[in-house]
């Protein structure tokens, strides 16, 4: 096994957040941060499952590598979608990191018995979000090993309604 980056792949990230400032200052983070990818949004958390279980066209052509979650999520909790991506074999696999405004220890708790693989609680202003996205990059693309996936590229697809536009 290999690290994304040495196999020369781009990330790609599902973010699952309904707010669409936060959204924003993610993407603007990773192009700060000069880590390129794919990034898929998805706005509810009953999206971001569809997309994790390949149910939904995002225009990715695979899964993604990693799941930056909100918790405080329309219709469907992102503590409810950890629960239903962990316990599926087909998802259960792809590390899940909470970013939430939330630093309450209770949600803190629960995500990690959930088994989120991080929570960080969500910056203020861009650079600090550029810190926090320039820390995933480097653990999580450039120093753990996964399996071998397939694509490429570097894009960013927004899902509202489970349509992908580019």
């Amino acid at each position: 096994m290999t690290t994304i980056t040495e196999r020369g792949e781009f990330p790609h990230v599902l973010l699952v957040e309904d707010n669409q400032g936060d959204a924003t200052l993610v993407k603007l983070a990773f192009k700060r941060a000069g880590i390129p990818g794919k990034i898929t949004i998805a706005e509810t958390g009953e999206i971001g499952l569809a997309i994790l279980r390949g149910e939904v066209e995002h225009g990715q052509g695979r899964q993604p590598d990693i799941v930056l979650l909100d918790l405080n999520l329309p219709k469907m909790h992102g503590l409810a979608l950890l629960k239903l991506a962990k316990s599926d074999l087909r998802t259960a696999h792809i590390p899940v990191i909470i970013l939430s405004s939330s630093s309450a220890e209770t949600e803190v708790a629960a995500g990690y018995a959930g088994q989120a693989s991080g929570f960080i609680t969500k910056p203020f202003c861009l650079d600090d979000y550029e810190e926090v996205v320039s820390g995933i990059g480097a653990y999580w693309f450039k120093l753990v090993q996964t399996p071998a996936m397939h694509g490429g590229g570097d894009d960013v697809s927004h899902l509202r309604t489970g349509t992908s536009s580019h």
